[in-house]
């Protein structure tokens, strides 16, 4: 069922992307010290976690193509109410993944295993940062969940305040 089928009363079981983009699937091995030892699998598994405790559906995602995730945005561009990227490598040269999630209805939140504001100079400025709607970044893989949590409520609240509930008065 797309967006625009749900009921207009707000109803509807929300879903939402996550797309994990290059060299994610080497998490737990790739720069522990920086990301820590924990596979994209394990962080997988807990943003799975936390969406059934929500209530909530995912489509998950991993390439280490840049037009592979463009594409993940087109695709879903009718069917997901928000999305979740780590756009690691791609988060400081893809003017693609900046203008795909201006152009998506939906809210997308960018997350970083990593605190950014403490890399060096060629990982501190996310040029996906002014395309979403917000960031969360240096908590390791609770950036993910975090995330989640936040855009669930993002999204509720706006279905609430563009469908409020009407009392009957006698």
């Amino acid at each position: 069922m797309t967006r625009s089928e749900r009921p207009s009363n707000g109803a509807g079981r929300l879903r939402f992307l996550v797309l994990h983009g290059p060299n994610t699937n080497l998490f737990g091995r790739r720069e522990t010290n920086i990301y820590g030892l924990e596979t994209l699998e394990f962080i997988d598994e807990n943003i799975r976690r936390v969406a059934a405790e929500l209530g909530v559906e995912l489509i998950i995602q991993q390439s280490n193509h840049e037009g592979v995730l463009v594409d993940a945005f087109q695709s879903h561009i009718d069917d997901v109410d928000g999305a979740i990227i780590n756009p690691a490598g791609f988060s400081f040269s893809s003017v693609a993944l900046h203008d795909v999630i201006k152009a998506v209805p939906f809210p997308t939140i960018e997350v970083h295993l990593s605190n950014l504001d403490q890399r060096d100079q060629v990982h501190r400025n996310s040029i996906i940062t002014a395309a979403a709607k917000g960031k969360v970044m240096g908590l390791g893989w609770r950036s993910y969940t975090a995330a989640l949590r936040a855009l669930v409520e993002i999204v509720r609240e706006s279905r609430q305040a563009a469908n409020p509930v009407k009392t009957v008065t006698r």
